[in-house]
C-alpha cells in the first residue's frame, strides 16, 4: 500500500522537488544513528541534528531525562523535518529503554566520551556493523547507564590544552569522519526500498498542507 500510496501524493509537491526527494534518499542511511542524551542546549542540539541530515543520518534517538528537547530554528533551518526523530521520555529511566530498544534493532552502543578503554576516531571500524553514536550534555556527559551499557566507547584525537569540544562540533566530526568511511566501503549501509518509500512519504507530509485530509481520501478511494 505504500507504494501506492508515494504515487498518490507524488502528484501534489512539483517535479523539480520529487526528483530532489528521489536524489537525496539515495544517500540517506539508518546504518549509523545518533543519540542525544538529556541535552539541554538547544543550540547545540538543533545543530547536531542539521548535521545528520547534512551527513545524510536519518534517524535521531532523543532521550529526555531532566531535560526536554528543545529546537532552535535559527540554527535547525528545518532539518528536522527531514529526519526521523524517536523520543524516549515516558519511563523513569529512558536511558535505559532506548538503549535496550536500538540493541534488539541489531546496534552496538557507542559513546562518545573518553574512557579507559576507548578507541581514537580513525580506528574505528564502521564495517563492525550498525552503530548508535550517543552524545551526551556538555558538562555532565553521557550517564552511567550509557556507560554500564556501551558496547564501545570513542573519542575525538586532541592535541591543544582544551579537553573536549563542545556536542554539535563533536557530532560533526565524527558524522564526518564515519559517513565518509561508510560510503567508501563495502557495507550496506543505504536504505531498503520500503524504508525509501516511507521517507519519501513522510517529506510529502511535511511539505503538501493538509496532507492527512489527502491521505485520507487515498483510503476512502480504496475502500479501508
Amino acid at each position: 500500500m505504500q507504494t501506492e500510496l508515494l504515487k498518490y501524493l507524488s502528484p501534489y509537491i512539483t517535479p523539480e522537488r520529487l526528483t530532489l526527494f528521489n536524489r537525496v534518499v539515495e544517500y540517506r542511511t539508518k546504518y549509523i544513528t545518533v543519540v542525544l542524551e538529556d541535552i539541554f542546549q538547544s543550540q547545540n542540539a538543533s545543530a547536531v541534528l542539521r548535521s545528520c541530515d547534512c551527513f545524510g543520518v536519518q534517524d535521531v534517538h532523543i532521550i529526555e531525562n531532566r531535560n526536554k528537547f528543545q529546537l532552535d530554528t535559527e540554527v535547525s533551518l528545518g532539518s528536522s523535518k527531514w529526519l526521523t526523530l524517536n523520543k524516549y521520555n515516558r519511563e523513569k529511566n529512558n536511558s535505559l529503554e532506548a538503549i535496550q530498544s536500538l540493541k534488539k534493532q541489531g546496534y552496538k552502543i557507542v559513546a562518545t566520551t573518553p574512557h579507559f578503554n576507548d578507541q581514537k576516531l580513525p580506528d574505528f571500524d564502521i564495517t563492525a556493523g550498525k552503530t548508535a553514536l550517543v552524545f551526551g550534555s556538555e558538562l555532565p556527559g553521557v550517564s552511567d547507564i550509557i556507560m554500564n551499557e556501551a558496547d564501545e566507547f570513542l573519542k575525538i584525537p586532541m592535541f591543544g590544552f582544551t579537553e573536549s569540544f563542545n556536542i554539535s562540533v563533536s557530532a560533526a566530526i565524527v558524522l564526518h569522519h564515519l559517513t565518509d568511511k561508510m560510503r567508501n566501503s563495502k557495507v550496506d549501509w543505504q536504505l531498503s526500498e520500503r524504508e525509501k518509500t516511507d521517507i519519501k512519504i513522510q517529506w510529502i507530509k511535511t511539505t503538501v498542507k493538509k496532507s492527512e485530509l489527502i491521505e485520507k481520501r487515498f483510503l476512502e478511494e480504496r475502500g479501508e
